[in-house]
């Protein structure tokens, strides 16, 4: 079977309100990403499809099997959700091996494995410190390990690249392609395109519980690049930083904010690549993180609802 996730006609109500409405989708093998604003229903259609909701009606299949067998799916599917909740006082070693002692394996084989995951999302140095201590990417990246642990066949990230600074975001690209590479199908989230892009040109847009556009991420590249794009910036020398970047030709504006800085620019392929240059070379302190706000997606989906 090519397509490794099939949902036909699937809704999901909470009581009068609307998670996702009458989604049909097929999720082809590669890396799928899945588009759209905090609150499009991203979550919700991941938690359908690893069983964590049920659908108020249409049907769910994922690698040939229904999400409400989840002891099955979970033997051949990994997730990592974007929220955080994980075992009081537990380190990222007791966080992977305790659920992988779970799903019957023995321990050895648990403690090999366990190792073997923190190392891919380079964790080793912080394995057997508590989870509490961990900055935001560095959970973000546990709960990746802990996805990848058992080697699925599908991984479903929910906004993995959240909280993590330019340089970890490249890495973490970087090794979701090998795992795809390597043959396991990747549905990824994020309501950052351009981020996305770096990973795959196969996406999925979703606003309000709907599915607005799907295919070929150039074939809407024209109307991305028609809008602003706001890009948020923690640093420690913002205005060192704020300079620098000012000489860019596409940077249409910068001001600050406590923390960090908000940047407006007309090219956000080459200021993504700028910014994590700027990160590696170290030149003006560590940049801890970028986030780029919904409203850059906004004005795209108004013009796709309308067509």
């Amino acid at each position: 079977m090519s397509d490794r996730v099939i949902l036909d006609n699937v809704s999901r109500f909470y009581g009068e309100v609307l998670g996702v409405n009458r989604v049909t989708l097929s999720v082809p093998a590669g890396i799928t990403s899945l588009v759209g604003p905090n609150g499009s229903g991203k979550t919700t259609l991941m938690n359908l499809i690893t069983g964590l909701v049920r659908p108020t009606r249409g049907e769910i299949r994922v690698l040939g099997i229904s999400p409400t067998d989840p002891e099955q799916l979970f033997r051949v599917c990994g997730y990592a959700t974007q929220f955080d909740s994980f075992p009081r006082g537990m380190t990222g070693f007791q966080f992977i091996s305790s659920y992988l002692r779970l799903s019957g394996m023995s321990q050895a084989d648990c403690q090999r494995t366990t190792a073997f995951a923190i190392g891919r999302v380079n964790l080793g140095d912080a394995a057997h410190r508590k989870i509490a201590g961990y900055s935001k990417g560095m959970r973000q990246r546990i709960k990746l390990a802990q996805a990848i642990a058992h080697e699925p066949e599908l991984l479903i990230l929910d906004e993995p690249l959240s909280g993590m600074d330019p340089l970890m975001r490249r890495r973490t690209v970087k090794q979701i392609k090998e795992w795809a590479r390597a043959g396991t199908s990747v549905l990824v989230s994020s309501h950052i395109l351009h981020e996305i892009e770096a990973m795959t040109s196969n996406i999925v847009l979703i606003n309000n519980g709907r599915i607005v556009a799907e295919g070929d991420v150039h074939h809407i590249r024209d109307l991305i690049d028609e809008h602003p794009h706001t890009v948020s910036i923690r640093a420690q020398q913002t205005h060192a930083v704020a300079r620098e970047l000012l000489a860019d030709e596409g940077v249409v504006s910068v001001r600050f904010e406590p923390g960090g800085l908000v940047v407006e620019t007309a090219r956000p392929d080459a200021f993504y690549a700028r910014v994590t240059d700027l990160a590696a070379s170290g030149r003006f302190g560590p940049i801890d993180e970028i986030t780029s706000p919904d409203d850059n997606l906004q004005a795209v989906f108004r013009y796709l609802v309308k067509q």
